[in-house]
């Protein structure tokens, strides 16, 4: 176990802010972990669970208890003539989850190549790209309840996963730690490739393959996207709205040009970056903070930007799209502090 005090967190979050925590603790195993959440001293402070803080947004220093997971491995739970569950270590690093799936030619995750974090919290977060999401190939998820002490295994339905959303991230429910996720990859894979431009991307190889679509999911989002090791970001910094169809047809009546994709329950995503691009911020900077020029659904930190100026800045984006769209935009990155 691992423990420091007034820990500097910059490299613990992918803006790269210069935050620091009262207490920083690091677990290797399941015993640890029981150990810190049944401390008194840990009961009584304010505690923050973090994976590589790439969805996360520090507006001060944490003044409190911030736990990581070192709890690794990748290991075959079970398998049939279909289909491996593979059960993944919460602190795993998501893309070298990926990579191993198709490495072993077990598909159903490739589409989530090269997105930042750790397999715990793409679990929480149900992340998602080019039409396919994390709630689509899990079967369980392992956990300790903070309050309780107590050991549970979520099935799929428990989690209650939606859009950017599942049971850990409802803060009415009991906070729960993940330790371990078990995947349902399938053996015989299908394709998701009619997302977005990831088809005309899949041209360039001569062969539909788990290897191509990972390496064409890559290609696209490195062009896409800035290096959070060179330029400090958290990724997509909103959620894409969905919204009723009749609105969506209003919208249309103004903008034919609007992009969408369908949604449950007969709704409509409409793509944040498009309506933050129509209200001109793509490539805009003010002081230490940017919309990324390739991309207007990403803020950057140009430098030295403080975790405030990036959520004033945001802010700022949700008015300007509410005053010309009539839409609200939602911060798919947590503000802690």
């Amino acid at each position: 176990m691992r423990i420091e005090q007034n820990y500097s967190l910059e490299r613990h979050n992918t803006f790269h802010l210069p935050v620091k925590t009262r207490w920083f603790m690091e677990y290797e195993n399941e015993e640890e972990l029981s150990k810190i959440l049944r401390d008194e001293y840990f009961q009584e402070c304010l505690s923050l669970h973090i994976g590589s803080g790439s969805n996360l947004l520090f507006i001060n220093d944490f003044n409190g208890i911030i736990l990581h997971s070192r709890i690794k491995g990748m290991e075959v739970s079970r398998e049939d003539d279909d289909t491996v569950w593979l059960r993944v270590g919460a602190a795993e690093r998501w893309d070298d989850v990926v990579a191993h799936a198709v490495s072993n030619g077990w598909g159903g995750i490739e589409n989530l190549s090269w997105i930042p974090g750790e397999a715990g919290a793409a679990a929480i977060q149900n992340i998602g790209a080019y039409g396919v999401e994390i709630k689509d190939v899990v079967d369980s998820v392992e956990t300790y309840n903070q309050l309780t002490f107590e050991r549970r295994v979520f099935s799929n339905p428990d989690c209650d996963y939606g859009y950017r959303y599942s049971y850990f991230k409802n803060e009415h429910n009991d906070p729960h730690i993940v330790t371990y996720v078990t995947l349902r990859l399938s053996k015989k894979p299908s394709f998701s490739v009619g997302y977005g431009n990831l088809r005309e991307e899949l041209e360039k190889y001569p062969e539909l393959t788990l290897s191509a679509v990972r390496e064409a999911v890559i290609s696209i989002r490195k062009r896409k996207l800035p290096d959070p090791e060179v330029l400090g970001n958290a990724g997509s910094y909103f959620m894409n709205p969905v919204i009723p169809a009749d609105d969506f047809a209003k919208l249309r009546e103004r903008y034919p040009d609007v992009p969408s994709y369908p949604a449950a329950n007969g709704r409509v995503k409409v793509p944040a970056g498009w309506l933050i691009e129509r209200c001109g911020f793509k490539g805009k900077t003010h002081g230490q903070v940017g919309v990324y020029e390739k991309q207007a659904l990403v803020l950057v930190n140009l430098g030295d930007a403080r975790g405030y100026e990036i959520a004033l800045f945001a802010e700022s984006i949700r008015e300007a799209v509410r005053d010309r769209f009539g839409i609200e935009l939602m911060p798919e990155v947590k503000y802690v502090g």
